[in-house]
């Protein structure tokens, strides 16, 4: 309900959030400037016994530009064409090469984040990409931004995708670190605090 009447809004995310999206939950929109959307708002989080979690999958990539911004990165260059990727970021320092591919974290379990919440091939192929990488010479990394105050850890969610954790166990043995980002999380903003 917005202003007391029903609107239809578009779900910024592409998981299930079969976990967050319940009856009577509180939601929080954002108004839309395009006049021509079919939907005037896009819900971007859930108010949830844990907290506000930000649902918004463009969230991670943004605050994660911002962040980068403030490291002493010589160059940092968002969707990186690599192998047969996209890759997030590719950052330059002194003569080291980075390459970064960020996920969102918005299923948590007993205070620990887990991902994926819904399959995805996309994240193996990543994964994978990255892994070749560091053979190559880069400096690989994958980047899980938690987007709910107070999870400080992600796992690979096996249940659901069990293809993931095993490229995710590949890549960290191939030398691809793995950053737990934790953000700040309020019904009009998140950030990158740790």
């Amino acid at each position: 309900m917005v202003d007391g009447r029903e609107e239809t809004v578009h779900v910024k995310n592409t998981g299930r959030c079969k976990e967050l999206l319940l009856p009577d939950a509180t939601v929080y929109l954002e108004k839309t400037d395009n006049p021509n959307r079919k939907t005037l708002y896009d819900l971007v989080a859930v108010d949830t016994e844990i907290g506000i979690i930000n649902i918004d999958s463009q969230a991670p990539n943004a605050v994660v530009k911002e962040w980068l911004q403030t490291k002493d990165y010589s160059k940092v260059v968002p969707e990186y064409k690599y192998g047969n990727s996209r890759i997030d970021f590719y950052m330059e320092k002194g003569d080291d090469r980075y390459l970064m591919e960020v996920k969102g974290c918005t299923l948590i379990e007993d205070g620990i984040g887990y991902f994926p919440d819904a399959p995805t091939e996309r994240g193996v192929k990543h994964l994978r990409e990255l892994t070749g990488a560091v053979k190559q010479g880069y400096k690989a990394r994958i980047a899980f931004v938690i987007q709910v105050n107070g999870v400080s850890q992600v796992r690979p969610n096996v249940k659901i995708h069990p293809e993931f954790g095993v490229a995710l166990n590949e890549a960290i043995e191939a030398g691809v670190e793995v950053l737990y980002l934790k953000c700040n999380v309020t019904e009009d903003e998140i950030y990158i605090i740790e």
